[in-house]
């Protein structure tokens, strides 16, 4: 169906998931099993999900994935905003890490609208 490397929010979503991996590795390593890896596959999830829903035939299946990696990109929000909570994130990480994932939340909000 559609070559989703070529989708600019697959571009800018494993962009997100390279900084989530490097921004977790500063957290404590009692984290290790919790925060660290429920934040590295959120993160994962979203390019996933949106490469899986390109690849089916039908719009349908896009948009049901599509709904998948939104929903995702809202448990790694909650996430961003507990490490900060916790001080495993600094201010500045924080706002820049939401913004561009609220970036990518209104992109992905687009595509799945833009569907049929």
């Amino acid at each position: 169906m559609n070559n989703f490397r070529e989708l600019v929010v697959w571009q800018k979503s494993i962009s997100l998931v390279v900084k989530i991996y490097e921004i977790t590795r500063s957290f404590p390593s009692e984290e290790k099993f919790n925060l660290i890896t429920q934040m590295q596959r959120s993160a994962t999830s979203i390019p996933s999900n949106i490469a899986e829903g390109a690849g089916r035939n039908t719009n349908v299946s896009f948009k049901h994935f599509l709904t998948i990696a939104i929903g995702s990109s809202h448990e790694l929000e909650t996430q961003i905003i507990i490490s900060k909570k916790l001080g495993f994130i600094n201010d500045d990480s924080n706002e820049k890490l939401v913004l561009e994932l609220n970036g990518i939340q209104k992109m992905l909000y687009a595509l799945h609208n833009s569907l049929q």
